[in-house]
């Protein structure tokens, strides 16, 4: 089979990097995929990384074999599949923007976008191109969340979250970085997420997430503590899952390679949407003390 060749749009992220290093390292031993290839990449100024630093990257780049291109049009030109790895959500929808008319596969890096309004445009445009896009964290693919959700044996009514909450350069942490336990509990309990009641502290943010069927979910975004997991609960049954063990890029590239391969979405852009509502009215009741309904 052909390999299916791929543009990075972006190095203020690490994943641009990263990403690449799992899908063509020359050691097999750290490629967790095969059948794809980055062969061209584009950077641009943004508050989340210094040019000094994507200097580096771009090296790393150049040693992996991918050319930087001198815009985001040359870099899509050619190409069979889009990477969005950009750090800064306010860019997500400006650069989808450029590339969705190039009637290619696209996955934008989590989250989706800064607000649920730009989020929705991205959701315009990829279907008025008919063009396949998703979005995701790679902790929606932590292999002990999966086995959690099979011991279970019911479909969870009750799901707690936890994960880091980083600090971001522009915009909101929260939304930022917030994103990776919001994908955890919507993994687990699916959409059809409410309202949201959310509170700061010194340590983080807790948000308290309803369904108005019975299904409730609690997350907790921590500073300064950079571990995930959670707990799943029917009446009957608990069960716990943490990222201690296996990594969750393996089943994350799987999902990249049916993506760009076979053309399966593993994640709807309207899951993703409901995600970044989640985040966007965990905001809102920060500020406002209130419960707040999750607007989409």
């Amino acid at each position: 089979m052909q390999e299916r060749t791929i543009a990075v749009v972006g190095l203020d992220t690490s994943h641009a990097t990263a990403f690449t290093r799992l899908i063509q390292s020359p050691d097999p031993a750290v490629r967790v995929v095969e059948g794809m290839r980055v062969v061209k990449a584009a950077r641009f100024p943004s508050a989340f990384q210094s040019e000094e630093n994507q200097d580096l990257r771009q090296k790393e780049m150049a040693d992996l074999g991918v050319e930087m291109a001198p815009s985001v049009a040359a870099a899509i030109e050619g190409v069979d599949a889009i990477l969005l790895e950009i750090n800064d959500p306010a860019l997500h929808l400006t650069y989808f923007e450029q590339v969705v008319g190039a009637g290619r596969p696209i996955f934008i890096d989590k989250p989706l976008a800064a607000t649920v309004a730009e989020g929705r445009r991205i959701c315009e445009l990829a279907a008025a191109h008919n063009v396949p896009v998703w979005s995701s964290s790679s902790l929606r693919f932590l292999p002990s969340l999966a086995q959690a959700r099979q011991d279970l044996g019911d479909k969870p009514t009750v799901a707690h979250s936890f994960g880091a909450l980083g600090k971001a350069a522009a915009g909101s942490d929260l939304v930022w970085y917030g994103v990776h336990a919001v994908e955890i509990l919507t993994t687990a309990l699916g959409t059809g997420a409410q309202t949201v009641r959310a509170i700061d502290d010194s340590r983080g943010v807790i948000m308290v997430v309803e369904y108005g069927d019975g299904r409730r979910g609690i997350v907790e975004c921590i500073r300064d503590f950079w571990r995930y997991g959670g707990r799943l609960q029917t009446q009957a049954n608990v069960t716990f899952f943490d990222n201690a063990g296996a990594s969750p890029y393996p089943l994350l590239f799987k999902a990249l390679r049916d993506f760009v391969v076979d053309g399966l979405v593993p994640v709807p852009l309207t899951e993703s949407l409901e995600v970044l509502a989640i985040l966007e009215a965990g905001e809102k009741s920060l500020a406002s003390g209130k419960v707040e309904k999750i607007g989409l």
